[in-house]
């Protein structure tokens, strides 16, 4: 059952790459500047460019896949431990990647396939030494409130960030960060609710933590949108692969006790693995073509203005 789950997740982390670039697209279109003391700052969706894009079918067929993924990802955290099935979603990284350049018709360049190699080998590292060492668990309802709670003033804090922000790149990171932080928090929950329903949990703590995963899901889903509008569709995607994973299977360790028999050896392996997926992942975000292109014509732009403050001087 392991091995489907982990198919199963594969298959989810291409449907949210596939969606996050649809959705990427259909966002920039109808983001508007925010202001700044420098006259516009970090893009940003408003009440109108939500409302638009029920109207793109792009943006429709993108979270539609997100949708899929989802209800994937969900099934496999039912049958398997969180610290086995979310890193499994860093995958969504190369995966966007390689598409990207295949829309584009270029070939990814010996860094970028370096890049997908970290992200992959790392990926397969940890999820092998966790199938080997992580254990099913269930937590408390005092306990998952108290961390629901800490994760809520995470994200709050980093909406708050996000919202000062003039940066459009740190807002970005923020937005995404948040989404990510929230997204983790709903994996952890849902193997909790499927561990407490196994059991036979009373309906009120079934409906409150359902409740809990709604909240987090339209939170979450709302900053990654407004990630999406502030900065580039991979540097979202890779925030929201590395901080996702570290946060649910953080939470499935402490919460869930799916780390009561993980000796030292295997958790320094785990998190030297992480390491290098996270590397990975970062090095996929710099060297993505697009990535390439936008610094291209900040310096292009950068030349010019030298030139043109020469010429007045």
């Amino acid at each position: 059952m392991t091995a489907l789950a982990v198919l199963a997740a594969v298959v989810a982390a291409a449907c949210f790459a596939v969606g996050g670039i649809l959705q990427h697209r259909a966002v920039a279109a109808e983001a508007v500047p925010g202001p700044s003391a420098r006259g516009t700052g970090a893009a940003r969706l408003g009440a109108d460019g939500f409302a638009a894009l029920l109207r793109r079918p792009g943006w429709l067929l993108g979270l539609a896949l997100a949708g899929a993924g989802a209800i994937l990802h969900a099934l496999a955290l039912v049958v398997a431990p969180v610290s086995v099935i979310q890193p499994v979603g860093v995958l969504a990284v190369p995966i966007a990647v390689l598409l990207a350049a295949r829309a584009t018709g270029t070939r990814p360049s010996a860094a970028v396939g370096a890049a997908v190699g970290l992200a992959v080998g790392g990926v397969a590292g940890f999820v092998a030494l966790a199938a080997g060492s992580a254990v099913s668990g269930a937590a408390d309802p005092t306990t998952l409130a108290i961390a629901g709670a800490g994760v809520g003033t995470v994200v709050l804090g980093l909406a708050a960030v996000a919202a000062r922000a003039g940066s459009p790149i740190v807002r970005c990171l923020a937005c995404a960060a948040g989404g990510a932080t929230a997204f983790g928090l709903v994996s952890a929950l849902v193997r909790a609710l499927a561990e407490r329903v196994a059991a036979g949990a009373p309906v009120l703590d079934v409906a409150g933590l359902a409740g809990a995963i709604l909240v987090a899901l339209l939170a979450g889903g709302w900053l990654v949108q407004q990630a999406f509008a502030a900065g580039p569709a991979e540097l979202v995607v890779a925030t929201l692969t590395v901080v996702d994973p570290v946060v649910a299977v953080g939470l499935g360790i402490v919460l869930l006790g799916e780390g009561a028999a993980t000796g030292l050896p295997a958790a320094l392996g785990m998190a030297g693995c992480a390491v290098v997926a996270a590397v990975g992942v970062l090095a996929l975000a710099r060297h993505h073509p697009d990535a390439l292109r936008r610094r291209e014509q900040e310096r292009a732009v950068a030349s010019t203005e030298r030139l043109a403050h020469a010429g007045r001087s």
